[in-house]
């Protein structure tokens, strides 16, 4: 193989990707053709494909590529003349020289190369000795009546025309057309407080000419030329205003129609730039439940529905493992040897099914088989070998609980490891991988009939449909996927059990903690003896949280949180409401794991009225001058969460005039901002006599000891670093600088 002229890099580049999606297309075709050996359209598919590659090869000079795709061309034109049959035989060397093709143009070194060419000449000597030596007889060969005829290649004039871009690009697409939706309704209220100045000044109308009749009828005589000529103008002056108005108004709502339509469509279209067919993800099921199922002996095939369904982008490249590993379960653990489905009076080729579907405003993606079904039995004795339950309780479990088990991190019913399973490992791994992007995993099975895995996900990553409510004066998302239940419980509900807070919920015992002891905010206080409480989490591991108001539910544009601040506790997101205000979407696995924290510690708090009262003295007031609204936006939570009071600036010169105007006890500061950047506020503070005193922290990204050295120079108080920011790192050094919140 000669070496490649790195100038031709891009070249290379495309005869790469080229070559991974003919490959794609032989295998695909090779699998039908295991079944269908002489079908004439998968034979003219696999053979221009394998032609298509032999010219992409010769012309990107990879000489290696041109002998291999030669070679499987000649295969198939053999095929196609009837001169040999793609048996099980053959369709193995050729799907090892589909793996070959996916390697050509990936060996950069003089190793990897020459490894290489000699993989392809034993494969190449090996296909033309089959090929050569295995000629069918007559009566096997194709008829005139079967001689394919040729297949045309599709016409590309009508494809849609397809771009390269970012990923981080369109991620900022889709988040900038959803705050122009968001901005888009801001006309809405807009334009009825415009009504109601129409409706006032209707009325103000109408009173000048109630004025004008009484002053017509009562004083004519005392009014002279000018006073009349004054009220005319007034009256022609008040009219001339109600009917510009009537017209301004009515284009205001034209607009605001339009402009709303416009933001909605451009919004649609960005979010669908994030959507693709579910086929992109199944490229390789097809040949590794072949590969799998020949390793076991058993014969199985694979079928694939809903191929067109759309998938997020960023959900469907997390389907790859879990889904491979569903898939291998189900050959491995589901589908009988031939033999035994034979005296079942199964058919003898086993049938796994892949569907994806959209459903009640979720993506629903299943793997199911015709197999043997979960052994229950053989379950149980797992669970009671394993210590997981004792005999009694395993003989109590139903179904349903029984199967949950299958999910346990190290769960196996194999004693023997293979190479397929028996590790513990895969299941558990199929639900975190479920539970990263807000979605569930179910099993149900029929004994004989066969076992079917359901994945509930959300149509998209950018769009999450949450419960709106009130924590503490501030509005949060709470992706209702993660809601079980939404309630007003009253008080008299309550009961003590173990030292800990209970309800009754759904026949079970469910522990109750209020949102403000997750979030750590001032102590819950009880407007009344009615309590309002969302359920989250599943069986066991359920709880009630109390908040304080229900907002209603809405579709919120998620609006990720900027990597550098690392994972915030309990937040997964912010997002904006439709008025432009915003909001953290919560973590809610992230609030099961404090509820547990805290009922592990002993520190549950009660709910009621016999609750802690929030103290009543003044809370240290703190602003926060950043010119990137997520980390404003965190901050002022965060601290705001402890008890103080914060106000925030948008710039330095926002900051600047707020700090001349008000008293505040801190001031946080980003460094790069427009119009006055950080550097420069803290040396105009102090340099101000009344202002020399008060405290000034930065939190910047820079982390260079040069960085600090200038922060500290101008006279900043504090320098924390943003790249290893964390809730507690600036709680610690606002209580170092100026206590804790209330005095």
């Amino acid at each position: 193989m000669t070496s490649i002229d790195p100038g031709r890099s891009s070249l290379l580049e495309l005869f790469q990707e080229e070559a991974r999606g003919q490959a794609q297309i032989l295998s695909d075709g090779l699998i039908a053709l295991e079944r269908a050996p002489r079908d004439p359209v998968t034979l003219e598919a696999s053979m221009r494909a394998a032609h298509s590659l032999k010219g992409a090869a010769r012309v990107v000079g990879v000489p290696v590529g041109v002998t291999l795709a030669h070679v499987m061309e000649d295969c198939f034109v053999a095929a196609q003349d009837g001169r040999v049959v793609l048996d099980a035989g053959y369709i193995d060397m050729l799907l090892r020289g589909v793996d070959l093709i996916v390697q050509i143009g990936e060996a950069r070194d003089i190793d990897a190369q020459t490894t290489l060419e000699r993989d392809v000449d034993a494969f190449v000597d090996a296909l033309n000795a089959r090929i050569d030596g295995s000629e069918a007889p007559l009566s096997q060969a194709l008829t005139l009546d079967e001689t394919p005829e040729p297949v045309q290649a599709p016409a590309r004039t009508n494809e849609a025309r397809m771009l390269r871009m970012r990923a981080d690009t369109l991620d900022r697409l889709l988040s900038h057309s959803g705050e122009s939706l968001v901005e888009s309704r801001w006309l809405k209220p807009f334009s009825q407080s415009m009504l109601r100045v129409k409706r006032i000044q209707h009325d103000a109308s109408r009173a000048l000419e109630r004025l004008h009749e009484t002053l017509t009828e009562t004083n004519a005589a005392q009014l002279d030329a000018r006073a009349h000529a004054a009220l005319d103008e007034v009256r022609r002056l008040t009219a001339e205003a109600h009917h510009q108005l009537s017209e301004r108004l009515a284009e205001l709502e034209n607009f605001d129609r339009r402009s709303t339509h416009l933001a909605q469509q451009i919004y649609d279209e960005a979010l669908a730039c994030r959507m693709r067919p579910f086929v992109d993800a199944t490229g390789g099921f097809a040949r590794m439940v072949r590969d799998v199922a020949r390793g076991l002996g058993k014969d199985v095939r694979l079928v694939i529905a809903g191929e067109n369904t759309q998938v997020d982008r960023d959900i469907l490249d997390l389907l790859d493992a879990p889904l491979g590993h569903l898939l291998r379960n189900a050959v491995d653990h589901g589908i009988e040897e031939s033999s035994l489905r034979r005296a079942l009076g199964k058919p003898e080729t086993g049938t796994i099914t892949l569907e994806a579907r959209h459903s009640a405003g979720s993506l629903f993606i299943s793997v199911s088989d015709d197999g043997a079904g979960v052994d229950l039995d053989a379950l149980r004795r797992a669970v009671v070998r394993k210590q997981l339950a004792n005999e009694d309780t395993a003989e109590r479990l139903t179904e349903a609980e029984l199967l949950e088990f299958l999910f346990l991190p190290g769960f196996s019913m194999r004693d023997a490891v293979t190479d397929v399973s028996g590790r513990g490992v895969g299941l558990d791994a199929v639900q975190d991988v479920v539970r990263q992007v807000r979605g569930s995993v179910r099993v149900t099975q029929e004994a004989h009939a066969g076992t079917r895995f359901t994945l509930q996900l959300p149509l998209t990553l950018s769009v999450i449909r949450s419960l709106i409510v009130e924590i503490a004066g501030e509005p949060y998302g709470l992706p209702l996927a993660h809601v079980a239940r939404t309630l007003v419980l009253p008080a008299s509900a309550i009961d003590m059990l173990e030292g800990q807070q209970h309800f009754s919920f759904d026949g079970k015992r469910v522990g109750l903690v209020t949102a403000h002891q997750i979030l750590q905010t001032d102590a819950f206080e009880a407007a009344s003896d009615m309590l309002n409480v969302v359920v989250i989490g599943q069986g066991a591991a359920s709880y009630g949280i109390v908040i304080d108001r229900f907002l209603g539910e809405r579709m919120l544009v998620v609006q990720p949180l900027d990597k550098r601040l690392g994972k915030v506790r309990n937040i997964a997101a912010g997002a904006l409401m439709e008025n432009g205000d915003p909001l953290l979407i919560a973590d809610l696995d992230d609030w099961l794991r404090s509820v547990e924290k805290l009922v592990g510690s002993g520190e549950l708090g009660r709910v009621g009225a016999g609750a802690a009262r929030a103290s009543v003295t003044s809370a240290k007031r703190v602003l926060v001058v950043d010119d990137s609204l997520t980390v404003r936006e965190l901050e002022r939570k965060l601290l705001a969460s402890r008890g103080y009071a914060v106000s925030v600036a948008v710039d330095g010169m926002d900051g600047w005039n707020a700090v001349r105007g008000e008293r505040f006890d801190l001031v946080i500061t980003d460094i790069d901002m427009p119009r006055l950047d950080g550097i420069e506020l803290v040396t105009l503070i102090k340099r101000d006599a009344q202002l020399a005193g008060l405290p000034v922290m930065i939190v910047s990204y820079k982390d260079r000891a040069e960085d600090r050295q200038r922060g500290l120079d101008a006279g900043a108080d504090y320098y924390l670093a943003k790249g290893s920011f964390h809730d507690q790192a600036l709680i610690d050094a606002v209580r170092d600088l100026i206590g804790e919140a209330k005095s």
